[in-house]
């Protein structure tokens, strides 16, 4: 009798010990493995690196490069923000996070990518590379091209959107330095991954970050991604003073201990980080868009060429006082007619950005001349006066009826209207030979005054840009 009792008891020890070595052995299943990688910004220098070279599953992290892509394709002209892009079923039926899209609705890219940068909507992230590519497959092949060209060795993409799938992994040390090229590359966009909330088209959106956004002081970026592969994954980016550091973290356990390790790596990397350091900034990739040998996504760029951008940026610590001197130049009736025009025919922003459309001066390019100029508003309100004719009248069409010639290049934004107005003049002088017949414009920004020349053709645009960059002058191509 007692025999058996003994029997009866060390089976059940034995069932119970069965038990909870399954229930450690799922346990560990359950949690992703974990890795971290810390690097100085402005040089790229690692801070602290753990597992940082071990392929895991990045989850939403992978939208970091969809939206690279699509920043190059707007740059490039393959599409542009106001692109209505029509939804597949195949995006429509993407699994939550999702912007909630149907099957045949269209929407601007715009919305798109904010619902990605933000919400990290899996259906606006499956619509932004079937857009710009046309399948799944295809975008797949260039997310993988260009993170070959930035150098993540040892990140495979399968999808546009980083749901759990055979294949597609990829590093802390590579999404780092995707971060990083998402920062040099696109600074005109890079605001995106700091909006606490932002207009989808469909909807407003919040950001899946916010918590750490405004916990953290500096941060100001960059996206999150959670699976059940993955854990919680973070790559995030902050400036203080003069350093900026950038942390991705693998494998969290939950949104609340990934944010305080992130923020743990952050400090470390601030303590390590030096005052001063000359930013080196990383290469950007050679454009050879879907590597079509047909169409517009063929121009291939050297490494180091001008780097365009749609929306610039001020530039840190410009002043109007520490310009060149002004040298004016005189407006005329037509140059008034055509600032009207402009104004009235400026497209490229929807209607949630109405606040930031272009208040704008344009006038014709011609050898400036030492003549005082009006008040503008006074010029509008005189009556117009006969002008003699010319021998030669010079004739600057409209950028929409110019045959081809809608490009133009950008050489900074300025704290004010003059001071962005004596650069466009002091350009001119400097490459007078490729800026010759273009228009100066200045466009109103909410952050400042952007000085454009514009009316050229994208290969004048582009030697343009060259020529002033080897100059040491900054610019970039603005597309149609």
């Amino acid at each position: 009798m007692q025999s058996r009792q003994w029997m009866y008891a060390r089976c059940a020890f034995v069932a119970f010990a069965a038990l909870l070595l399954l229930s450690i052995v799922a346990s560990g299943a359950m949690s992703a493995p974990y890795a971290a990688y810390v690097v100085d910004a402005r040089n790229g220098k690692v801070l602290h690196s753990r597992n940082a070279e071990t392929r895991l599953h990045p989850a939403s992290l992978t939208k970091m490069m969809t939206l690279y892509i699509a920043f190059e394709a707007v740059e490039q002209g393959e599409i542009s923000l106001d692109t209505k892009v029509t939804i597949s079923k195949k995006a429509a039926s993407e699994p939550p996070s999702k912007l909630g899209l149907r099957p045949g609705q269209k929407i601007k890219l715009r919305y798109l990518i904010r619902a990605a940068a933000v919400k990290s909507a899996n259906d606006a992230s499956t619509a932004i590379g079937e857009a710009i590519s046309g399948s799944e497959a295809k975008f797949a092949r260039r997310m993988n091209r260009t993170a070959k060209a930035i150098g993540m060795t040892r990140t495979t993409f399968k999808n546009m959107h980083g749901l759990t799938q055979s294949g597609h992994l990829s590093t802390a040390r590579d999404m780092t330095l995707l971060g990083r090229q998402l920062l040099f590359d696109y600074p005109e966009y890079y605001n995106l991954f700091s909006r606490i909330t932002a207009n989808a088209g469909v909807q407003r959106v919040n950001h899946t970050n916010r918590r750490f956004l405004e916990a953290y002081r500096g941060a100001d970026g960059i996206k999150t991604g959670y699976t059940r592969a993955a854990g919680f994954n973070l790559t995030a980016s902050a400036k203080r003073r003069q350093e900026r550091i950038i942390v991705t973290v693998f494998g969290g356990k939950s949104t609340a201990s990934r944010n305080a390790k992130v923020a743990e790596l952050m400090d470390l990397g601030f303590r390590k980080a030096p005052s001063r350091l000359k930013t080196q900034r990383p290469s950007k990739p050679a454009y050879r868009g879907n590597g079509t040998t047909k169409g517009i996504g063929t121009t291939i760029r050297a490494t180091g060429a001008v780097t365009a951008s749609k929306r610039p940026v001020l530039r840190p610590g410009t002043a109007s006082n520490t310009l060149i001197p002004q040298v004016e130049a005189p407006v005329s009736n037509e140059d008034i007619a055509l600032a009207l025009q402009a104004a009235t025919e400026t497209s490229g922003a929807d209607q949630s950005d109405a606040n930031e459309k272009a208040k704008v001066i344009e006038v014709s390019l011609r050898p400036p001349q030492k003549v005082k100029r009006k008040n503008p508003a006074a010029v509008l309100e005189a009556p117009p006066k006969a002008e003699p004719k010319a021998a030669t009248p010079e004739v600057v069409k409209r950028l929409s009826t110019s045959g081809g010639r809608q490009w133009g290049v950008n050489v900074g934004r300025y704290p004010d209207r003059q001071a962005a107005e004596k650069v466009l003049v002091t350009t001119a002088l400097t490459e007078i030979e490729t800026l010759q017949g273009s228009l100066r414009k200045v466009v109103r920004k909410s952050q400042g005054y952007d000085a454009n020349f514009l009316g050229m053709t994208r290969e004048t645009a582009d030697l343009a840009c060259r020529r002033l960059v080897a100059r040491k002058i900054n610019c970039f191509m603005i597309g149609p």
